[in-house]
């Protein structure tokens, strides 16, 4: 047998209880280590959570002290915490019992800051911060604000196997202060640089991949060569047997210069391809049968409200609908803009159509009632119903100038006719598929053009260094859910918010209802940070977390694009291009919902006491669609149970049969509130069997904290 140099080091020791300690760690290390990458895991990481409530138990820092030590709080009074040391400022343990109770410190509670350390156990839950309303009944795409990794443990509790696709562009560890590990900026001075940020990625990627679907989903992972080495190896060993691909891209054409380096003008792009999930050719050339597309009839950009800055009262008019046959029964004629649309009387038989907003607006179409009934003379308008074949949600389309003209020029031709008399028209010519290749050099991929100054166009005044180009996001993704029109989305590095921009664009090329879910924290910049430090700042107040990223970048920014609107109120400037080329100012049919990671308390959570923190919870794992359900009616009465079309929650399971009796067909979870196991297997037993049941507060307990679950 051969001897380590370690064993005979071993035997120099005298001392045969340390030497019997080293040999049991040293037998713990060898059984650890692994082939491949290996780095220092070991390291800790911990995040300061400034809204935390401070309680008995809980670990604190200095709040205005980036080095403070670690105190355990052992009692509150008056204001005032009794804190006790339980780690230096190096990270050391002190060990319990070591400073006596007469050397206990008291602190001003408002001096102090929880932490939490990765690996312990906590209760997420999520604030509501508002929302932004304009896709009916579309999935709300979610704006998380907080921890990344904490955001993730919460989201095994909605998400788990579930999510389709995960683009992510995380910090790429250049050395230039970029990123933070326990609070501290890490800069290119940090001997452990690498191996931080090996640890910061793969707790992350582990939990990602709890959430990807296995049997069909996408990782996508954007890099620079500082890290794509490392990077490579860490998805290898995290994703075995999934495919891995890298891609060059180049985002600045005319390049970064370095003095004495090849000047920079590309990034790589890693995919890790799950299961049977399939990448999409791109598609060049008039596409051979394929239907073209048709336009909406009602305007949707701002400028086309029926009392905006340009009013058009020819376009105002009533289209009636016959609701058996879906076919437009009668076109009526404009009125103008004094007169309500009230005054007009329905048809019988009719649905009365107007160009209406989700949430009411009056805007125009975007013919004249002339042009209008000379388009449908010709099979040129067609009818939809809504969801479900709803008949009281019937929309319009229509074909534009420009294909009618195609139509006549035989680079478009009529197939057949549809049930409500429009036209089949499809595309004439050829089209060529190719697999795209792993080297990009596309205009649309320009970080300066379409990232940095796009940005800048749609939240005015406000900065964002290094924003990725929009096109370039928006190209990734289509590789892999094109196909997928109702596809999950994740970005957990999510900055600015581009990949909920690129997501939205996706769902208006072909009507989908792709949901995108964005985390991120409200961390200033490094510049900002000192500027406020110097007015008597800290975090936590409320001018500071409005420099944050969260509140001045990216929530402002997934606004502005659904609402077409700057932060200050103006219509954005400029168009969208490539793909889908309208006005930034129309915006986008979409919903999105804002919400603050939470930390909670186990005995209020069991009480029932912390149920506003849970519920967005149970609304996202039942898809995000509609309302949250709330605790109490109108009055502030407690419900007995409710329900959404999506799901719903019985608070007190004696009402069970009128909850299941009230069980929508749409329903998709059902939440019950119970301590005993049997009661809720009887309810659930009730219920349809595609329906998600889950007995709370258990399986939320028990998800995040094992020993308070009651099996």
């Amino acid at each position: 047998m051969i001897r380590s140099e370690l064993d005979v080091l071993l035997e120099r020791v005298e001392d045969a209880a340390l030497r019997a300690d080293l040999q049991t760690q040293i037998d713990r290390l060898k059984q650890r280590r692994s082939f491949g990458l290996v780095f220092e895991q070991h390291i800790p990481e911990r995040v300061r959570l400034p809204q935390h409530p401070i309680r008995i138990g809980s670990q604190v820092v200095s709040r205005d002290d980036a080095d403070s030590p670690t105190y355990e709080v052992v009692a509150i009074e008056d204001g005032l915490a009794t804190v006790e040391l339980t780690r230096d400022a190096d990270g050391a343990y002190v060990a319990r019992g070591e400073h006596p109770v007469g050397e206990r410190e008291r602190l001003a509670l408002d001096s102090l800051v929880v932490i939490s350390d990765f690996g312990e156990p906590v209760l997420p839950g999520f604030r509501s911060l508002g929302t932004v309303e304009r896709g009916g009944d579309k999935p709300y795409h979610v704006v998380i604000n907080g921890e990344n990794y904490h955001a993730l443990e919460a989201l095994r509790f909605t998400h788990a196997g579930k999510v389709d696709c995960i683009y992510i562009d995380p910090p790429y560890n250049s050395g230039a202060r970029d990123w933070k590990y326990n609070n501290d900026y890490v800069d290119e001075t940090d001997a452990y640089r690498h191996s931080k940020w090996l640890a910061f990625m793969e707790r992350r990627l582990k939990l990602a991949k709890e959430l990807l679907n296995p049997d069909e989903s996408v990782l996508i992972v954007t890099i620079d060569e500082k890290e794509y080495l490392r990077l490579g190896l860490l998805l290898e060993q995290l994703f075995g047997g999934a495919r891995l691909q890298m891609v060059s891209t180049v985002i600045n054409p005319t390049g970064a210069i370095r003095t004495s380096e090849f000047t920079r003008t590309n990034e790589f792009v890693f995919f890790v391809m799950q299961g049977d999930v399939e990448l999409a050719p791109d598609v060049t050339g008039l596409r051979e049968g394929e239907e073209v597309r048709w336009n909406q009839l009602r305007r949707f950009e701002l400028s086309s409200a029926r009392h905006g800055p340009q009013p058009r009262p020819d376009q105002f008019y009533p289209i009636f609908v016959d609701i058996e046959s879906g076919r437009i029964a009668e076109i009526g004629d404009s009125i103008p803009a004094s007169v309500s649309r009230t005054s007009v009387s329905d048809r019988p038989g009719c649905a009365t159509l107007w160009p209406l907003k989700p949430d009411g607006t009056e805007m125009i179409w975007g013919l004249t009632p002339a042009t209008l009934r000379s388009r449908l003379a010709h099979g040129f308008v067609r009818v939809s119903r809504g969801r479900n074949g709803s008949s009281d949600q019937f929309t319009v389309a229509y074909l534009t100038s420009g294909k009618v003209q195609a139509v006549q020029a035989d680079r478009i031709k009529i197939v057949g006719e549809r049930a409500d008399g429009s036209a089949i028209v499809e595309r004439v010519g050829g089209v060529k598929r190719v697999m795209p290749t792993t080297h990009w050099q596309r205009e649309s991929h320009s970080a300066q053009a379409y990232g940095t100054k796009l940005l800048s166009q749609v939240i005015t005044g406000r900065r964002f260094p290094f924003a990725k180009s929009l096109y370039a996001v928006e190209d990734a993704l289509r590789y892999f859910v094109a196909g997928k029109p109702a596809a999950t989305v994740l970005d957990f590095f999510s900055g600015s918010g581009t990949t909920a921009h690129a997501v939205m664009r996706l769902n208006r090329q072909d009507g989908g209802r792709r949901q995108s879910i964005m985390v991120t924290n409200n961390e200033v910049s490094v510049e900002e940070a000192k500027r406020l430090r110097a007015q008597g700042l800290r975090p936590g107040d409320s001018e500071w977390e409005g420099l944050g990223i969260f509140e001045h970048i990216t929530r402002p920014r997934v606004t502005a694009a659904i609402t077409g609107r700057t932060p200050d109120g103006q219509p954005i400037k400029g168009d969208y291009k490539f793909t889908d080329e309208f006005p930034m100012a129309e915006g986008f049919e979409e919903n999105a919902a804002f919400l603050e990671l939470r930390y909670l308390d186990a005995d209020d959570v069991d009480l029932g006491l912390a149920y506003d923190d849970v519920a967005p919870l149970l609304w996202l794992r039942a898809g995000a669609t509609g309302p949250i359900v709330p605790r109490t009616d109108e009055a502030g009465k407690p419900l007995p149970f409710a329900w959404t079309d999506r799901y719903g929650i019985l608070f007190d399971e004696d009402r069970w049969r009128s909850f299941v009796s009230a069980c929508p067909e749409t329903a998709k979870a059902a939440f019950i509130v119970t301590n005993a196991p049997t009661a809720f297997a009887g309810i659930a037993a009730e219920l349809p069997t595609d329906v998600d049941t889950v007995r709370l507060p258990d399986s939320y307990l028990s998800m995040f904290l094992p020993e308070r679950g009651r099996g």
